[in-house]
C-alpha cells in the first residue's frame, strides 16, 4: 500500500510498519474510544492478517488494550502506558507538520 503523505513516511521509518504506524496514528486520534478489528481494517486501509499482527504486537507492548463485549474484541490506546503520552506527541507533531505544509 503506498503511504499518503511525508508526515506518514516519517512516522511509517520510525515505527517500521505501515500497519503499526496507522493503527497508531488512528488510535491515539480517537483516544477514550474502543474499536473492533474490522472498524479499524476499515479506518486504517489495511488488510485483516497486518491489522491482526500489529494489534498482537502492540497489545504485548501494553501500548493498547482489549476488552471482550458481546462475543466481540474491542481495541483502543493505553493512556496508562507510559508510551502514551511520547507517541501521542509523534504523532500530533506529524499532524501539526501536514497541516502546516
Amino acid at each position: 500500500m503506498k503511504i499518503k503523505s511525508e508526515g506518514e513516511e516519517r512516522v511509517v521509518k520510525l515505527f517500521g510498519s505501515i500497519s503499526r504506524a496507522r493503527i497508531l496514528t488512528f488510535l491515539l486520534g480517537h483516544a477514550g474510544q474502543s474499536f473492533y478489528q474490522r472498524e479499524i481494517m476499515y479506518e486504517t486501509g489495511r488488510s485483516l492478517r497486518p491489522v491482526q499482527r500489529e494489534l498482537i504486537n502492540l497489545l504485548a507492548l501494553g501500548i493498547i488494550k482489549k476488552q471482550t463485549t458481546n462475543n466481540r474484541v474491542f481495541y483502543q490506546i493505553n493512556t496508562a502506558s507510559s508510551l502514551y503520552k511520547p507517541l501521542r506527541e509523534i504523532c500530533n507533531l506529524v499532524s501539526d507538520e501536514r497541516v502546516s505544509s
